[in-house]
């Protein structure tokens, strides 16, 4: 956790937070929300995975302490039966409300409020590098070997252990439906070349097993 708090710490200082005590409460309050015992795949280890592809591309972004501070902000709410993307505003709000107590200028807070919402529905217009980061960053499991991305539908399952099996099925079908009719699931092309194939036949593969269907 020590290393998580210095990597917050350094990303917020890049981002003109004033450097005093404030900042490390700040992290310390996210990486409390992140550990929740009802989370069992949006966790600190997504947190991590998500910040180490960002650092890795970080010269494709135009301001990736930005980028990093969404990733730290991104599914800092987190409640698996609220509706529609009621947790990625509440994120972007709470976002908001941190980083301006910690003193970052007020553009660069809304620049990292909108890149949490952008994570609603993961579309990112051609232009948007920072966006694009974030976005798959935050996707980067689809895109995993078999095994693992199979261990990321169980744990989401489990968050949505209070949802009937039937109705988990149509609302999870839905989910990875709506993610293959997107034009591309990763923007950034070296990204993009490694992960769309190997993501497209994990969400095809999980999408046939829900619907009983033969994957394509």
């Amino acid at each position: 956790m020590a290393d998580l708090l210095d990597r917050w710490r350094a990303a917020a200082h890049a981002a003109g937070a004033k450097p005093d005590e404030r900042i490390i409460r700040a992290g310390e309050q996210l990486l409390a929300r992140w550990g929740e015992p009802h989370r069992h795949y949006h966790t600190v280890a997504h947190l991590g995975v998500v910040l180490d592809v960002v650092d890795r591309h970080a010269g494709l972004a135009g301001r990736p302490d930005l980028v990093r501070l969404a990733a730290w902000c991104h599914d800092a709410v987190y409640d698996p039966r609220a509706a529609g993307d009621a947790n990625e505003r509440d994120s972007a709000a709470l976002a908001e409300s941190l980083l301006t107590g910690l003193g970052v200028p007020a553009p660069a807070v809304a620049e990292v409020r909108r890149l949490v919402l952008l994570t609603a529905g993961h579309r990112v217009t051609r232009d948007d590098a920072d966006g694009a980061l974030l976005c798959d960053a935050d996707l980067a499991v689809l895109a995993g070997p078999p095994a693992a991305y199979d261990r990321y539908a169980a744990a989401i399952r489990r968050e949505y252990a209070h949802v009937p099996e039937p109705a988990f099925r149509s609302g999870r079908a839905a989910v990875l439906t709506g993610l293959l009719e997107l034009p591309t699931l990763f923007r950034l092309p070296p990204l993009a070349a490694r992960w769309e194939a190997p993501a497209r036949a994990n969400l095809g593969r999980e999408l046939a097993t829900l619907t009983g269907s033969a994957a394509h």
